[in-house]
């Protein structure tokens, strides 16, 4: 575990740029270690350039679910957070969590990436309002048992981890009986189409079976990013599995007067195709450790 109270100079200034996109892309096995050091690399590398390009959206202290925009400060699928305990894994640049502290949470991040927290420190300082922040593998939460009355995530590690039952299992294992996780991943259909904002995303080409992970490697097979695969039962199974309930899954529509682009995700898709799935789990107290 590494504290993340960086000083502002630790890691150079911004250079807005993505890894090289030369990279091979493929679909192979790639275990836990090779995932958890690929992901390190791409995401410090990354970092500048992720927080450059979608920072207006995200905004400093704003907590959204996916690139519909989908609030939590009107979704409130976390419930009244003043004075809960709340953990954000993949907390990035801190955005969601310091949303939780502007609303009276004792929040606290976890994030695998030292360049996202560099700027998870340079946004503390801009808008004046700090999120604690560890850097450390959401499948070896650095917290005691039953530390955390919520647990949350929004579109972090869970889709980057190989072995998701081993996080779920550790987020069973910090929260309180009957607290509650709730996280977001790019939907589950997503993987049958190419990640086109245009006419071009909207045919299936990939099996929604096919569980064989997305990798970027180079020309020696190192590999540089990582994206695991689960359809909707897999998550519900997961989940289960780990000893919590599922309560509800939410699945956001795309907005009218919502313009923008992410990725992959736009107006013409996220009005066809749903670009993000939400479970809303709880611990079950008979299940508890």
């Amino acid at each position: 575990m590494i504290d993340a109270d960086l000083e502002s100079g630790d890691l150079g200034d911004p250079a807005p740029s993505y890894p090289d996109d030369a990279a091979h892309v493929t679909r192979r096995v790639a275990g836990a270690g090779e995932t958890v050091r690929a992901n390190h690399w791409w995401w410090d590398a990354a970092a500048d350039a992720y927080q450059a390009e979608h920072g207006e959206f995200l905004g400093d202290v704003r907590f959204v679910w996916g690139p519909e925009g989908f609030d939590e400060g009107v979704a409130r699928l976390l419930g009244d957070v003043a004075g809960q305990r709340v953990l954000e894994i993949g907390a990035g640049a801190g955005q969601c969590g310091r949303w939780l502290v502007a609303r009276g949470a004792d929040a606290v991040g976890v994030e695998l990436s030292a360049r996202q927290l560099w700027h998870s420190r340079r946004l503390d300082e801009r808008s004046g309002v700090r999120l604690p922040a560890v850097q450390a593998d959401a499948s070896r939460l650095p917290f005691g048992d039953a530390s955390f009355d919520a647990v949350c995530s929004s579109y972090g590690a869970l889709p980057f981890v190989a072995d998701a039952a081993t996080v779920c299992a550790e987020v069973a294992r910090v929260l309180r009986p009957g607290g509650r996780f709730v996280f977001s991943v790019s939907h589950p259909v997503r993987w049958c189409f190419p990640d086109d904002p245009d006419e071009g995303g909207l045919t299936a080409v990939q099996s929604y079976f096919d569980r064989t992970p997305y990798v970027e490697q180079d020309e020696d097979g190192v590999a540089s990013y990582v994206e695991h695969h689960r359809t909707v039962g897999d998550w519900v199974r997961v989940v289960v599995g780990a000893g919590l309930r599922l309560v509800d899954l939410v699945e956001p529509e795309w907005p009218a007067g919502h313009d923008g682009i992410w990725g992959g995700w736009s107006p013409l898709r996220g009005r066809i195709l749903p670009g993000t799935a939400i479970f809303i789990c709880e611990l079950d107290p008979r299940n508890s450790r």
